[in-house]
């Protein structure tokens, strides 16, 4: 088992490995440059597992085509990571789409018109 310290550390490695995979070496038409972003990576205390969250910017048609494209690119994926990355073992790779951005943008629209709709209401007491 690695130190959380270590896992915390290959983490990050991953994540700005896979991101410069995104911007410049993946080909497949479904990922489009600019509409994908890696927001986390969460790799597993033996290393040999790694989850990819990524966020997709666009409508829910062009979210499915992108996660097919990364899915088709996961052995790519995990075979530059080996080069790229020094680890006894290379970790088995799976994309998960991540919604948090979309879900925080919601809750602030909600926010705002709450605070709108207070501004609005007569004050009771004038």
């Amino acid at each position: 088992m690695a130190t959380d310290r270590r896992v915390a550390r290959v983490s990050e490695l991953i994540k700005r490995e896979i991101s410069q995979m995104l911007l410049s070496e993946i080909k497949d038409d479904r990922v489009q440059i600019g509409m994908v972003s890696v927001t986390d990576v969460e790799v597993s205390g033996d290393l040999q597992h790694a989850k990819i969250f990524v966020s997709i910017y666009g409508t829910d048609e062009a979210r499915m085509e992108t996660m097919a494209g990364l899915k088709s690119a996961t052995g790519f994926v995990r075979s530059e990571l080996g080069k790229r990355v020094r680890l006894r073992r290379t970790p088995e790779v799976v994309f998960l789409e991540d919604r948090s951005i979309e879900r925080g943008t919601r809750v602030l629209t909600l926010l705002n018109q709450l605070s709108e709709e207070r501004d609005t209401l007569p004050n009771p007491e004038d």
